[in-house]
């Protein structure tokens, strides 16, 4: 019984016999004749053995399932939403009381903001401070994290699969370390770009990026994943 490839796998980090094993692309789906000497069934048009076919809402259900998260910038944005909302809702309710706590020195606040001009230093190094840090949070919560799993194709939307982004990345290397003259590899997914560098005996920087590229791509075919990547390789000399 063959090897299953990473591609079959469902949120589980592959062994090396998984990684090694060849991708599904070149996997022979086995057929049942009905008499010996019937001829196999021949394959719909345009249709790609062991693939699996594409179905924009069964991708689009795998990216949101693995959409990366701001967890931190939102903890740090909530706690002190909630400090603010404590310190507001302490001064209405004691003032309404006739004892106010003036945690806030509003008088002298009060005093400070009449006296001082807009064209302050001051004043104007802490709006620009504050400024930055509200870009710098928006920021935050409109850029996509790191990914820490990698969405594959599955064809049914009620089906969510996604590879380890550690996997991938071990898969990919070790595929590049297949190519002849390659001692060590490592890879890494920045964004849309797998970063791919290798250590060679040998210097043709041409040949050996060629192999190895087209190596690394031919793994990611096997795994099927919903987004493109562009693989980028650098080549290093072995002294």
């Amino acid at each position: 019984m063959s090897e299953q490839s990473p591609r079959q796998e469902t949120c589980a980090v592959p062994d090396q016999d998984a990684e090694a094993a060849p991708s599904r692309d070149t996997d022979t789906v086995p057929f049942e004749a009905a008499d010996p000497g019937d001829a196999p069934p021949e394959a719909p048009s345009g249709a790609v053995v062991g693939r699996v076919p594409r179905d924009r809402g069964a991708d689009r259900a795998a990216v949101r399932a693995f959409r990366p998260h701001r967890r931190i910038p939102a903890l740090v944005v909530a706690a002190l939403m909630t400090l603010l909302a404590l310190l507001i809702a302490a001064e209405t309710i004691s003032a309404l009381a006739g004892v106010p706590l003036r945690l806030v020195p509003y008088d002298g606040m009060l005093s400070w903001a009449t006296s001082t001009p807009w064209t302050d230093p001051l004043f104007l190094a802490g709006s620009a401070i504050v400024a930055l840090v509200g870009l710098g949070l928006l920021a935050a919560a409109l850029v996509p994290g790191r990914p820490g799993m990698v969405p594959v194709r599955s064809g049914d939307p009620d089906v969510i699969i996604g590879l380890r982004t550690r996997s991938v990345t071990r898969a990919l290397a070790h595929a590049a370390e297949e190519v002849p003259g390659v001692h060590s590899a490592r890879a890494r997914i920045r964004g849309r770009t797998i970063a791919v560098k290798s250590a060679t005996s040998g210097w043709d920087k041409e040949r050996f990026t060629q192999e190895v590229r087209a190596a690394v791509l031919t793994r990611l075919a096997g795994m099927d994943p919903v987004r493109p990547y562009r693989v980028d390789v650098h080549v290093k000399e072995r002294k």
